[in-house]
């Protein structure tokens, strides 16, 4: 007996189309972005730091989430557009970021937090290319909703891992040093 392959009744060798992702969608420096909500873990209220000494301007401290040494960084100072200014909606997003084998639990503090969306790849444009001079590693693309362009991030890229490391190893180290 021979058998020969038949398509099946109505099967379409076309590719699905990708299903909408969900992002989280915040404000910083009057702009918005978009971190994809597999990352977030939760958001809270912006709350009392504990400063460190010897990190970058950017990271503003420490906070204790649950027992757990989480550092804080002010995401649009990361960016280069200052310090942000904390007001009555400005909270901060835990997020839990991975580059290669690192994986880190974070938070960014933003200015508000507006909403989950949904985005369809089709409406999402690749990085622009500003020449060999300027880093967009960190941006997955530009989503254009509403007539206005939303940057999607990518955090583990936005927040550096690779120098990071060393914030990783700190907060284990201050776990070992808690514990003895």
């Amino acid at each position: 007996m021979t058998s020969s392959k038949m398509p099946l009744a109505g099967f379409n060798s076309a590719p699905l189309p990708e299903a909408p992702q969900q992002y989280l969608t915040f404000t910083l420096a009057e702009e918005v972005f978009a971190v994809g909500t597999r990352s977030v873990r939760e958001i809270i209220e912006y709350g009392c730091l504990t400063g460190v000494p010897m990190l970058p301007p950017s990271v503003l401290g420490v906070i204790n989430l649950r027992g757990g040494v989480v550092p804080i960084m002010d995401l649009r100072q990361r960016f280069g557009a200052g310090p942000t200014t904390i007001k009555r909606r400005s909270c901060i997003v835990i997020l839990e970021v991975e580059r290669g084998d690192l994986r880190q639990v974070m938070g960014i503090v933003v200015e508000a937090v507006n909403a989950v969306i949904e985005i369809d790849a089709q409406c999402v444009e690749p990085p622009p290319s500003f020449g060999g001079h300027l880093h967009t590693g960190f941006i997955n693309g530009l989503a254009k909703l509403d007539g206005r362009l939303v940057v999607m991030l990518d955090m583990g890229r936005a927040l550096s891992l690779d120098g990071l490391q060393c914030l990783a190893e700190t907060s284990q180290y201050d776990g070992l040093q808690q514990s003895a």
